[in-house]
């Protein structure tokens, strides 16, 4: 019975394992160059934010270590980030004092 059991187990780990996504290296350059994007977009505003350019050069690190996984999670964060930048621009480009 335990045997069975601990055989299942494995099977089942075994298959979790073969259905995780892997990114590739298209993937991660995507996330990189969209991040670059939206970041250039934010600076165009003066609104980019402190931390975003650091996180799309430890994308490329991460993209120069072949770990591309690493890679697009940084990149979409930066990409997220100037995105955010770029709504927050947007909301406060007319505020002023209210009386």
């Amino acid at each position: 019975m335990r045997k069975l059991l601990l055989i299942t187990a494995i099977a089942l780990g075994l298959s979790a394992c073969a259905s995780v996504p892997s990114v590739t290296m298209e993937d991660a350059s995507a996330a990189i160059a969209t991040a670059e994007m939206e970041t250039k977009h934010a600076a165009e505003l003066k609104y980019e934010w402190r931390d975003t350019g650091k996180l799309i050069k430890q994308a490329k690190e991460a993209m120069d270590k072949k770990d591309f996984a690493t890679a697009q999670k940084l990149a979409n964060k930066a990409a997220h980030q100037s995105t955010l930048a770029i709504q927050q621009y947007h909301d406060q480009k007319n505020a002023g004092p209210a009386f």
